[in-house]
């Protein structure tokens, strides 16, 4: 089966898109080889990312549609991510009538989550500069808070020549993380066996 994911991520410069696409390409490639079915869509934003799955989802005949967005908050139960999805203030977004919950991949609590998981990759990024200090602890990152896990790592790089910030500097990093070093994480984790299920038999990430 081929599967098309619909990702936040981008913004609404098109010149961002290309950027997040491939960044978001690269890991799912890593961490799901020889997987040359699935095809990323860069949305932009929470709101238009939805929606373009709900469109597709809709349209779709014997392909598998998901959605890839921040949980923004703390997940309650990672198996049930469109019960989180509607209970958001800002999102509350309904369950099309005929999805399941295996088509929603949550990046617990955001997107930068996934980039202070692995510190190897951290390292060779941003090299001597980097402040690992300030960065959060490795332990339970999907509990903290998105603001604390975007300041810290923001504080971590300042004195880097390449400075995390949102855009094309953080896909720049993102392409480059190692799936091995995300396992730790139950979303990101769900979400590799998910997409192994659904696309081939399942492979452990090793």
């Amino acid at each position: 089966m081929s599967a098309r994911i619909y990702v936040e991520g981008g913004g609404k410069i098109r010149s961002l898109q290309g950027p997040c696409r491939e960044a978001f390409s690269r890991l799912l490639g890593s961490a799901l080889p020889n997987k040359p079915q699935m095809k990323i869509v860069a949305c932009g934003g929470r709101g238009d990312t939805y929606n373009a799955f709900k469109t597709q989802h809709a349209a779709s005949k014997g392909e598998f549609v998901g959605l890839l967005v921040d949980s923004e908050e703390r997940v309650v139960d990672v198996n049930r991510p469109w019960a989180h999805l509607a209970s958001q203030p800002k999102d509350k977004w309904d369950k099309p009538k005929t999805a399941t919950d295996d088509q929603v991949f949550l990046m617990t609590t955001c997107m930068e989550t996934w980039i202070v998981a692995d510190r190897e990759t951290l390292r060779k990024h941003y090299g001597s500069r980097l402040n690992e200090k300030a960065l959060p602890a490795a332990h339970n990152l999907e509990t903290k808070d998105r603001h604390v896990v975007q300041d810290d790592l923001v504080k971590a790089t300042k004195d880097c020549t390449n400075a995390y910030s949102k855009g094309k500097r953080s896909f720049e990093v993102l392409e480059k993380l190692d799936p091995k070093a995300l396992t730790a994480l139950p979303s990101f984790q769900r979400m590799v066996r998910i997409l192994n299920e659904k696309l081939s038999p399942y492979t452990e990430i090793r």
